[in-house]
């Protein structure tokens, strides 16, 4: 998929940016490939154009968030007991990057921390997981970081009161 300039598009480890231009640059020496240059809150990211592996999105359309609406108050599928096989499964949900994913392990994630404390690898996850999520739904919506992360707490506690956690 190509991106243009100023579209807003989602980094999977950096979250939400708008493209500022396609630029060819020079980082390797002797390899000349084409970038995006990408304006995040914290910076600058480029990324590869022909980089299949990136996870590089389009920002989730404001029409859509009624469905993610549903995920984050849906019911949370138990983690693996076994800490190797959660870890797995986890980080494999936000390679996939879509917004899908990274609602469910948002939720799943919190849910199973009500029940036990997380490890340091696993809160940072969810940290960052989380703040991407309310950061694309700021975007999408149209709203502040602030109104988004307590439209998207008040979603998680629907699905904690409804599924009796």
């Amino acid at each position: 998929m190509r991106f243009s300039a100023n579209d807003w598009v989602v980094h999977p480890q950096h979250g939400v940016g708008r493209v500022v231009r396609l630029e060819t640059r020079q980082f390797d020496p002797g390899t000349r490939q084409e970038y995006y240059e990408i304006a995040i809150a914290t910076g600058t990211v480029w990324v590869p154009v022909d980089a299949p592996t990136s996870g590089l999105r389009k920002l989730t359309p404001k029409g859509e968030l009624g469905r993610y609406r549903s995920v984050l108050r849906g019911c949370p599928t138990p983690l693996a007991a076994d800490l190797k096989q959660r870890r797995i499964i986890l980080f494999e949900r936000v390679k996939q990057s879509s917004f899908q994913a990274r609602c469910e392990l948002v939720r799943d994630l919190t849910a199973y921390s009500r029940d036990k404390p997380l490890n340091e690898t696993s809160d940072k996850l969810l940290r960052n997981a989380r703040l991407i999520l309310c950061s694309e739904w700021a975007a999408a919506e149209g709203l502040s970081l602030d109104e988004a992360t307590c439209e998207v707490d008040s979603l998680l506690l629907e699905g904690r009161e409804t599924y009796g956690e």
